[in-house]
C-alpha cells in the first residue's frame, strides 16, 4: 500500500478542547432529537459560545421538542481529496437562553440564521459529554 493509501492514515480520538476548537471552523450542523419516540435530525447553522453550541430557532415545535431535553448534535468536515476528516458529537441538555444580560451577549454574535422565518430564540446544548475524532 502506498503512503497515502489507508495504512498511512490513521483515527485518533481528540481532547474536549480540541474537538470545540473544531466546531469552531464550521458553520452548519446536525442537531438529533427525539419527538414522539420518533429520531429526527435537521440541519443547521450554529456558533460555539463559552463552550456550549449555540443555534437559534423561532418559537413553535422545534422549541417545543427540545427545550430541557437530551439532545445530540454533530458536525464534521471532509477533505475528499486528502481521504481526510473529523468529526465532533456533543450530547447534553437544550436550554434556551432567556435571561436579559445574558441574552443581549448572544444577540450580538454573528449568528444568522440561514433558514427563513423568525428566529428569535437563542438554544444552547449545555454538554455532558463531547467527543470528536479526526482521520489524518
Amino acid at each position: 500500500m502506498t503512503k497515502s493509501g489507508p495504512a498511512a492514515r490513521r483515527l485518533r480520538e481528540v481532547s474536549v478542547d480540541e474537538a470545540l476548537a473544531l466546531l469552531r471552523t464550521q458553520e452548519v450542523g446536525r442537531l438529533a432529537y427525539v419527538v414522539d419516540g420518533a429520531p429526527r435530525i435537521l440541519p443547521l447553522n450554529y456558533t460555539v459560545h463559552e463552550g456550549a453550541v449555540t443555534f437559534r430557532t423561532g418559537y413553535g415545535d422545534l422549541l417545543d421538542a427540545i427545550h430541557q431535553r437530551e439532545v445530540v448534535f454533530e458536525a464534521d468536515h471532509v477533505d475528499d481529496a486528502r481521504r481526510t476528516g473529523w468529526s465532533v458529537i456533543v450530547s447534553g441538555l437544550a436550554e434556551e437562553i432567556w435571561r436579559g444580560e445574558e441574552l443581549e451577549t448572544v444577540r450580538r454574535l454573528s449568528l444568522r440564521p440561514w433558514a427563513p422565518g423568525d428566529r428569535d430564540h437563542y438554544v444552547r446544548i449545555v454538554s455532558t459529554r463531547i467527543t470528536g475524532r479526526v482521520i489524518v
